[in-house]
């Protein structure tokens, strides 16, 4: 899964609160296919997505949305 932002500020304040929580993630380039005000995005295993959410909205984090990548090509689910 894969979270998408409109600013780099709010990237890494999502990192910080996912890192806390102990959620396995990555910060990645944002890939060319989302179209994003910010380069970063952040991977995390499809398992955790429920706390994720959680997390996002509790905390206000500002995302452009949530996706997962079906063969070639990001979807939004969110």
């Amino acid at each position: 899964m894969l979270l998408a932002f409109d600013s780099t500020q709010q990237a890494l304040r999502a990192e910080m609160l996912l890192e806390y929580a102990d959620i396995e993630i990555d910060i990645r380039p944002t890939p060319k296919e989302i179209t994003a005000g910010c380069a970063l995005s952040i991977e995390f295993p499809g398992e955790n997505l429920s706390q994720v959410r959680d997390i996002i909205d509790s905390e206000n984090v500002e995302i452009r949305g949530i996706y997962f990548k079906n063969d070639d090509k990001y979807v939004t689910i969110e």
